[in-house]
């Protein structure tokens, strides 16, 4: 269904998607008006290309993402070093769900692509199916890993911006300008798109 989202604190830059592809980038009353039939869905804040997180294996293979259930035993924070790898010591079956959790609060963050060699296979799966792009990285990785890239200490690296004929692949962060966005962080973002899917949206 072709769908136009409207960022309130972007008034010049609305994205219009017909299946995985960005069909118009413009304003959003122009969208509206040439498209009178489409979806509209309106969020707060600015529209954004969308992160790279460039922790990847950090994140989603050497760290601990706790089900819910589980907070009560290990916290509801992840866990790294010793304590992830004794969870994945006892049951390696665990890292598949982990990373599927763990991609979910990349997502929830307006990661729509992670860098770094991935290697286990049920780590893999989770990265494709939610659709993030994969790249390569120089190693080691300074700064700080984080599922919060404004928390890692380095400078946040965005993909490329919306185009017209490129994938529907951006976020939505509740702020008024990215001067804000870098002072509140990753935990603003409002919705997250890839592949024209509306991959996270927050409650």
């Amino acid at each position: 269904m072709l769908t136009i989202h409207v960022a309130e604190a972007s008034p010049d830059l609305a994205v219009a998607v017909e299946g995985n592809s960005i069909v118009a980038v413009g304003a959003p009353e122009e969208l509206a008006a040439a498209r009178p039939g489409a979806r509209v869905r309106r969020w707060p804040g600015i529209l954004m290309p969308g992160l790279l997180n460039p922790y990847g294996p950090e994140l989603l293979e050497q760290t601990y993402h706790p089900d819910p259930r589980e907070a009560g035993e290990l916290g509801s924070e992840p866990l790294t070093g010793p304590a992830a790898q004794a969870v994945f010591g006892a049951d390696e079956a665990r890292r598949g769900a982990s990373a599927r959790r763990g991609v979910q609060r990349m997502l929830a963050h307006g990661t729509v692509a992670v860098a770094g060699q991935l290697r286990n296979r049920a780590v893999l799966d989770a990265v494709r199916r939610a659709g993030l792009a994969t790249a390569g990285r120089t190693e080691p990785q300074p700064g700080v890993p984080a599922l919060d890239p404004w928390a890692t200490g380095r400078p946040v690296v965005w993909m490329p911006g919306p185009a017209v004929g490129g994938s529907a692949r951006f976020a939505v962060f509740d702020a008024r300008d990215e001067a804000e966005l870098a002072e509140l962080g990753g935990g603003t973002c409002v919705a997250t798109v890839i592949g024209g899917r509306l991959v996270y949206r927050r409650r």
